[in-house]
């Protein structure tokens, strides 16, 4: 385990209860500086609100978290980006690439700056640090063209248009192809090279993919909050 110091998300005994009961936790988690880090755990709505809640989306009802040593909400947000989370960015299959990126770059600037429609430098600007050296989608192409490799490196590229310290990406799971997951999982490792990525799986992953780390977490189904529901 690593220290506060070395660590960029601290949580311990976070639990997050909706309207019918409760939807994760208690959860210890340590996320350490930099690299990938994939939180292991069945897909659901509690993993999701998990991940909501270590960028700053939602606030746990009980226990303690700190994200680089914030701990209120509003401050964990302002130093954390959160990509392909459907209750929250999901794209339009019939929207081209060009307005997703106008719309980024009008959502960033200041207000009085007119912004007109996005060219070939925004797309290099906000698609390449995501793509890499894979090709870039044309700025024509429809969302429901493109391969889902690309449809998710997309929603990557438009949440982290300012670089934040820790970005939070939903699971890579969403790629279905194992060659495509793999080179996803090769892009996020290279996002991690100078911030923090965490992003999920149900799945174990090749030791060889360059992340540094897999976390086990628990407390995430139905069963599992039953029970726990039940020692109290």
């Amino acid at each position: 385990m690593t220290s506060a110091e070395e660590s960029a998300i601290v949580a311990r005994g976070i639990t997050q209860r909706g309207p019918w009961g409760p939807v994760y936790g208690p959860i210890d988690l340590d996320v350490p500086a930099g690299g990938l880090t994939v939180l292991r755990g069945p897909a659901g709505s509690g993993r999701t609100a998990l991940q909501m809640t270590l960028a700053g989306r939602m606030k746990p009802k009980t226990g303690h978290l700190s994200v680089f040593g914030r701990t209120s909400a509003k401050q964990i947000f302002a130093v954390a980006g959160l990509a392909a989370i459907d209750e929250l960015d999901a794209v339009y299959n019939a929207v081209r690439v060009v307005d997703l990126i106008t719309e980024q770059v009008r959502w960033d600037a200041p207000w009085y700056r007119l912004i007109g429609k996005a060219d070939a430098g925004d797309l290099e600007r906000v698609c390449r640090p995501a793509f890499g050296d894979l090709p870039l989608p044309g700025l024509d192409d429809y969302v429901d063209d493109l391969s889902e490799l690309d449809r998710m490196l997309l929603r990557i590229a438009l949440a982290d248009t300012k670089r934040p310290p820790l970005l939070v990406i939903g699971s890579i799971d969403q790629v279905t192809s194992d060659d495509n997951q793999k080179t996803l999982v090769r892009r996020l490792v290279d996002l991690g090279r100078d911030r923090t990525v965490v992003t999920s799986t149900v799945n174990p992953l090749p030791a060889d993919l360059g992340h540094r780390l897999v976390v086990d977490v628990p407390n995430l189904t139905h069963d599992e909050l039953t029970a726990v529901e039940g020692r109290r």
